[in-house]
């Protein structure tokens, strides 16, 4: 029986060369390689990470507009419903 890798590889053809080209100042601005580069990118595009935050979208509402702090509004106290129309 053959042994298998635990990763796989991918080959990406057709790829723009201005598009190769963002990824590789990427890679050289973050000191890895464009290999190492594209698996983070898909990574936190794709990743577990992600498929867990997309499950709370109050929260993560919550964590982009805290820092801008909190308002108090006052809501003014319900009266009695009103009595509904009469239809004849």
């Amino acid at each position: 029986m053959p042994l298998r890798s635990s990763q796989d590889s991918l080959t990406i053809r057709n790829l723009d060369p201005g598009l190769k080209e963002r990824l590789r100042v990427r890679a050289a601005r973050n000191g890895q390689s464009m290999q190492a580069e594209a698996r983070h990118i898909l990574e936190g595009a794709l990743g577990e990470s992600n498929d867990r935050q997309a499950g709370n979208l109050y929260e993560r509402i919550r964590a982009r507009f805290a820092p801008l702090g909190s308002i108090e509004i006052d809501v003014p106290a319900r009266g009695p419903p009103r009595d509904p129309p009469v239809l004849e």
